[in-house]
């Protein structure tokens, strides 16, 4: 599936340009002109990287990149603005932006920071680990999809076995649970959030000898959740 990208831009040239090129890259790009629009598209669409402007109509680019840090911690965030003093810089990456690339900019330059920044959304910190992974009285095969929980053999469904790996390979740090959707379940429209919620009761259910009281799958509050090995 190819990555997408909001493009929050009111200068109908520059916006156009933008579309057009990135999409010669092979991207996929929603694009708008003001920052309500941006906010709202955010919500209902999944991104994996947003350009934003900040002297937008209505709603500043800065108050944006604050709206979807409220919603996504993770997605990365270019600004783009004739705005180049250092102080603009720093207050743009202090408030969430990821990268900060001023007018005019170099199309070249612009299209290789995006494509790092698109990587970096896609990556997830992978670890080796084995086929059979045991933890406690526990293991899941990945291969085969077959567990041993706390009452026995469990035959896991792919995405319960996809969510189990995703949070294994990320040990002992923080999975929002907007990213866990984008990778586990791809959506590009991105429904409640309480979809992860009940996978992670239920493999609670499987791997916890108190799942109110979890060991390993636990919850980051407002945030998602983390699986801790000790």
């Amino acid at each position: 599936m190819n990555s997408r990208i909001l493009v929050v831009e009111d200068e109908e040239n520059i916006q156009h340009a933008l579309k057009l090129n990135l999409e010669l890259e092979g991207y996929n790009v929603v694009v708008c002109g003001n920052g309500n629009d941006a906010t709202r598209l955010f919500r209902e669409q999944r991104f994996d990287l947003v350009v934003l402007d900040i002297m937008l109509p209505g709603m500043d680019g800065i108050t944006v990149c604050e709206n979807i840090r409220l919603f996504d911690g993770d997605v990365p965030i270019m600004f783009l603005s004739a705005k180049n003093a250092a102080s603009d810089k720093v207050l743009g990456l202090r408030k969430g932006g990821d990268d900060y690339l001023t007018k005019p900019f170099d199309l070249e330059e612009l299209l290789i920071r995006v494509n790092k920044l698109v990587e970096k959304s896609k990556k997830i910190q992978h670890t080796d680990i084995p086929q059979v992974y045991h933890f406690g009285p526990n293991w899941i095969n990945f291969e085969n999809l077959e567990a041993h929980g706390v009452a026995g053999k469990i035959a896991l469904t792919k995405k319960e076995s996809k969510l189990m790996r995703m949070l294994i390979e990320n040990r002992n740090n923080v999975i929002s649970r907007e990213h866990i959707l984008k990778v586990v379940w791809d959506y590009t429209v991105i429904p409640n959030t309480r979809t992860i919620d009940n996978f992670v009761l239920s493999l609670r259910k499987y791997f916890e000898d108190d799942p109110k009281n979890p060991r390993y799958i636990r919850s980051a509050r407002g945030v998602g959740y983390r699986f801790v090995v000790e």
